[in-house]
């Protein structure tokens, strides 16, 4: 049987697992592992199993041992516990509290305020999903005490929870450096001005929200003084900290993203100690969440490892670009075309699962054309991210509708999202249209 073939129904078959809910790890893998035996042992032409367990065996165990033995992989248990530590040790909580007591006076400013929250919190976490389910908690059910319109209330926190995809660090650039073996740290860095356009965008959205519909947000009736927002501001040190010594460490050539990871979550120990408000139960409950987080990125990270090995075995992606190829397709039309594979698959599947599930395609295709690795992997990130809060299956969405429960239906929720998702779509275009955006810090490192 020909390999371009059973790459091409092994594609198949890991949708269809997916479908069932079969996990992405297992399907992956199993699939793989399947695929490879099946074209081991037809390699004659005829079918002889017993020439095939031998290679079959040394394609899977050599690949996910040489990912799980990977230094860059282990920037992610890193980075997941600083988020955890932070979180406990109300290290990111305190960028929300600042930005609260400071836009008091703005229309819509506890909305604004969730939005800086999660943007800072990204800054240290690197995940949307933990960024949507913290400050969910934190800052939706608030808005809902104060009479905030439900839809804004829900959708701002759920909206700024994906800005854990593109705010350095985060885990998908670490896959998606690893898996493209493309450098780590010149993706965090691309990262920062898409991110920052999307934060802004968010703001402007709940402005323009506001403005036009004075009653979904209340006005504030207190009065703030100039103490309190000083002491606010001072307080949010420690994250700010965090941040620059993640990227200013990286930008100035100091440290690695994988060092800057370590001296972080040190950092952050001390400083939760220090301020009395990181217990050593508290630690551990945090270590003990990092392994269980951890173990199933690994576990993900492995499978999708043994699919690559075999989708490069069955010559289907150098199939897939010669197609490409003839077809003289333009720039546009493939960026496109591209853009709406990860739109389509990002409203059922989650953001890792589509990431190794495409890559294998992506990468040889995207070189075949000579566009950045580093530029592209923005382009996924924020298309990634996008996937996040676009129905039917939007996870930070539903994230948001288990905090809140029964007080506002997940329809309402998504009512709300598709405001914010005209500023992704605007600043996706911005980002194909101007790869500067994503390559002038890396370019000036």
């Amino acid at each position: 049987m020909d390999g371009t073939l059973i790459g091409l129904i092994a594609f198949a078959a890991v949708i269809v697992l997916l479908g069932l809910r079969v996990p992405i790890a297992f399907a992956l893998a199993g699939v793989a592992t399947l695929g490879t035996f099946a074209i081991f042992a037809l390699r004659t032409g005829t079918f002889m199993p017993e020439r095939a367990l031998t290679p079959t065996a040394s394609l899977v165990f050599s690949n996910s041992f040489d990912l799980i033995h990977s230094y860059d992989l282990s920037m992610i248990p890193l980075f997941v516990a600083l988020g955890h530590i932070a979180y406990r040790a109300d290290i990111t909580t305190k960028i929300y509290h600042a930005a609260r007591v400071w836009l008091t006076s703005v229309p819509g400013g506890v909305a604004m305020a969730s939005v800086l929250g999660c943007g800072g919190f990204s800054a240290i976490t690197g995940s949307s999903i933990a960024c949507a389910s913290t400050m969910g908690r934190i800052c939706s059910p608030e808005m809902l005490r104060m009479g905030y319109d439900k839809r804004l209330a829900t959708a701002s926190v759920a909206a700024g929870g994906t800005l854990g995809s593109l705010i350095p660090p985060s885990v998908l650039f670490i896959i998606y450096g690893i898996f493209t073996e493309t450098s780590i740290s010149a993706l965090f860095l691309a990262g920062i001005i898409p991110g920052i356009l999307s934060l802004l965008g968010f703001l402007l959205v709940i402005y323009i929200w506001v403005w036009r519909e004075p009653e979904a947000a209340p006005a504030f009736t207190g009065t703030v003084s100039t103490r309190e927002r000083l002491t606010a501001a001072i307080e949010a040190w420690p994250a700010v900290a965090l941040f620059v010594i993640i990227v200013g460490g990286i930008y100035g050539g100091i440290f690695t993203a994988t060092e800057a990871a370590a001296v972080c979550v040190s950092a952050a120990i001390l400083i939760g100690f220090a301020q009395r408000k990181l217990t050593f139960d508290a630690l551990w409950e945090s270590l003990r969440e990092t392994v269980i987080q951890t173990t199933s990125i690994f576990i993900i990270a492995a499978g999708a490892k043994i699919f690559v090995a075999f989708i490069a075995l069955t010559g289907v992606a150098s199939d897939i670009v010669g197609f490409v190829s003839d077809a003289n397709l333009s720039v546009v039309v493939l960026l496109l075309a591209i853009a709406a594979i990860y739109l389509v698959l990002g409203m059922f599947l989650d953001p890792i699962g589509i990431m190794v599930l495409t890559l294998p395609l992506m990468v040889p295709l995207v070189e075949s054309y000579g566009w950045d690795l580093i530029w592209f992997g923005v382009v996924v990130i924020k298309l990634l991210e996008i996937g996040l809060i676009t129905p039917p299956v939007g996870l930070n969405v539903f994230v948001i509708a288990g905090v809140v429960g029964k007080e506002v239906p997940i329809d309402r929720i998504f009512s709300g999202i598709l405001r914010f998702l005209s500023v992704d779509v605007i600043v996706l275009g911005l980002i194909m249209a101007f790869p500067i955006l994503s390559l002038l810090i890396p370019s000036s490192m």
